[in-house]
């Protein structure tokens, strides 16, 4: 039976969290993966070279701060530069899949944004990189219509898992349905195996938290964090952040609290689905 492999991301790790949670939530992570029998691969540029899984020294000196954001448009000159950084889904799918490792864990996806030709590199990695995702649907700060319209038009299969609506990050549920779900790791690891035989890019395997927030509050959160943003002049890459940090204060903490969860729950279930997926090579 091949190794059942599980990418993880490190922008978490240096941009997505405050140390030192960015690093406790990072080990476990990988422990979460390697509970469920898989092997976890973190993947982050160290010094100029490509990293696939981190040793306890490089992921302190990434979680404390300094390192670089990794996506497909600055990821070459940051390997010629000898830089270190972590690396965004995009990145991450790309060097996962050149590496021979067909399942990664997410949080949420990037997409499309309200603000006119803001969009995440993501979309277009998924669309042409055959891996399966496992991530609980597009980060909520985007425009979830427009992000589902976008990945129906690149050709990314979206499956739900157990559920026939398109989570909403820190919401379970969303207005929008979702062309296909499966029951079982298997399935999806079936799905991943067809997707491939047709020569198709990614599966996003959306996994729906557990205990979330209704999709209404956070919907109303974020329209008022964008307010606040477009009055204080934020845009661009600063934007994403300083939204998550508004919607942090005003749900009281819960979002963070949620987003761990959600982090943890994917992760056991892409070791599930790789474990299943390895079972089929």
């Amino acid at each position: 039976m091949a190794e059942a492999l599980v990418a993880l991301e490190s922008a978490l790790l240096t941009h997505g969290l405050p140390y030192p949670l960015n690093l406790r939530t990072a080990k476990a992570l990988e422990e979460a993966v390697r509970a469920e029998g898989a092997i976890p691969k973190t993947i982050a540029l160290v010094r100029g070279e490509v990293r696939l899984g981190l040793s306890p020294e490089e992921m302190e000196a990434l979680a404390q701060g300094g390192a670089e954001k990794a996506s497909l448009w600055n990821l070459p000159a940051l390997l010629v530069q000898k830089k270190s950084a972590g690396t965004t889904v995009a990145a991450t799918v790309h060097l996962a899949h050149r590496h021979g490792i067909a399942v990664f864990a997410t949080g949420g996806i990037g997409g499309v944004h309200p603000e006119p030709f803001d969009e995440s590199a993501d979309l277009l990695a998924l669309a042409r990189t055959p891996i399966l995702v496992v991530s609980s649907g597009p980060k909520a700060i985007l425009d979830l219509r427009a992000t589902l319209e976008r990945l129906e038009t690149l050709g990314v299969s979206v499956v739900g898992y157990r559920t026939d609506r398109l989570p909403a990050f820190f919401s379970p549920s969303s207005p929008f349905p979702v062309p296909a779900r499966v029951e079982t790791p298997l399935e999806a690891a079936l799905v991943l195996r067809k997707s491939r035989e047709l020569g198709l890019g990614a599966v996003l395997l959306v996994n729906p938290v557990s205990q979330g927030l209704p999709y209404e509050e956070v919907a109303s959160w974020v329209e008022e964090a964008n307010h606040q943003a477009a009055r204080e002049g934020i845009f661009g890459k600063a934007l994403t952040p300083y939204l998550l940090r508004r919607l942090s204060e005003l749900s009281q903490g819960e979002t963070d609290r949620v987003n761990q969860r959600l982090l943890l729950e994917n992760a056991r279930l892409a070791a599930r689905v790789a474990l299943a997926f390895a079972g089929l090579e």
